[in-house]
């Protein structure tokens, strides 16, 4: 249980710091920009959907790990042990919809459930970053 809750946390502190990195790249970024508004709005949720698809390769990268590793339980149901099946259940659970079709059996419930907790936070961060973004460039002025 011990090893879970590190690898847990150790995930966590990655995806966040990969984030802030991410939007603190990309506000800089879009600062420097002289095309419309529009085009850097565009560039922002473009940015904030890579952040978060790069973030869920992490997360599935220690599904298929730990799935693999006899030691933190396992994923079952429609699952094959790909590498891609755990792409798809990663992004299931980061973006808390959860089709369950399939399941975590084992210490692995706890990453599903850190996941889920952490796609919301990181999810909603990201919408306060393009919602700020939005009153900054979408004044109707397109000088700006």
């Amino acid at each position: 249980m011990l090893s879970a809750t590190a690898i847990n946390a150790a995930l966590v502190v990655v995806v966040v710091l990969m984030h802030h990195e991410v939007l603190v790249r990309l506000s800089a970024r879009l600062a420097k920009m002289h095309e419309r508004h529009h085009f850097r709005l565009v560039v922002a949720v473009l940015g904030v959907l890579l952040a978060h698809t790069a973030e869920v390769w992490v997360f599935a990268g220690a599904y298929f790990f730990m799935h693999h590793a006899d030691t933190w339980g396992l994923l079952t149901g429609n699952f094959d042990g790909s590498f891609l099946d755990c792409i798809y259940f990663s992004f299931s659970t980061f973006t808390t919809v959860g089709y369950g079709d399939i399941e975590p059996i084992g210490e692995l419930r706890f990453l599903t459930g850190i996941e889920g907790l952490t796609g919301l936070v990181l999810i909603t961060w990201s919408a306060s970053f393009l919602f700020v973004k939005m009153q900054r460039y979408w004044t109707g002025n397109e000088s700006h």
